[in-house]
């Protein structure tokens, strides 16, 4: 097997993608392709580039992918993307967070516990909006509903909080305010009925109200 070509990675200007045989094989970090005097050698053997990929590349994405989880919690999709974006191909990105899953540095579930409680404390929202994020987020969708099965705040308490802190001070028998506080509550994700019954404990009547 000859290299045949070299080149900066394209995600990572630290990285060379390297090319056996006019295809794509692997990338290496440039320190890796100095020390491996790769760049006075045509020809390349199939345990050089087994070490390359399963050893030297391993190793460093997973340093890499440690630094990143130790500023926060982070969800495998964040780690799979940061690695990705750093010029490490997938198989390694892969190994790397099967890896920290196995030893607990990658916990989907725990991600989801604490995003829930930091996100009602500093912006309260409904549980479908925090399921929504969630997803985004790239928990599974079966992670997502047994944590919130588990989350015991009700979204009609978070929706009356919400009223207080936000319109606690106007009048919400006067038509604007109660629109704006509906359309409030909407955009934080609540049903028509939850918003109803929130709407209905500052003595509002959505149904006749809004409808004039």
């Amino acid at each position: 097997m000859k290299i045949t070509s070299v080149e900066k990675n394209k995600k990572n200007k630290d990285r060379l993608s390297i090319y056996i045989d006019d295809r794509f094989s692997f990338t290496i970090s440039e320190e890796d392709y100095l020390t491996l005097n790769l760049y006075e050698k045509t020809e390349i053997s199939e345990e050089t580039i087994e070490y390359i990929k399963d050893t030297l590349n391993f190793r460093e994405a997973r340093s890499k992918a440690v630094r990143y989880l130790s500023l926060k919690l982070r969800t495998e999709k964040e780690v799979r993307e940061k690695l990705l974006n750093q010029g490490y191909d997938p198989d390694c990105t892969t190994k790397v967070i099967d890896d920290l899953k196995a030893i607990g540095y990658i916990n989907n579930k725990l991600y989801a516990q604490k995003y829930l409680f930091d996100r009602s404390k500093l912006r309260p929202a409904s549980k479908r909006m925090m399921k929504l994020e969630l997803l985004s987020r790239g928990i599974e969708e079966e992670t997502a509903d047994e944590v919130l099965a588990d989350w015991k705040v009700e979204d009609s308490s978070v929706a009356e909080s919400l009223l207080k802190r936000k319109f606690g001070k106007y009048d919400m028998s006067d038509k604007k305010i109660l629109r704006k506080a509906y359309m409030f509550l909407v955009h934080r994700g609540f049903s028509r009925d939850t918003i109803k019954e929130a709407l209905k404990a500052f003595g509002s009547d959505l149904s006749t109200s809004l409808d004039d």
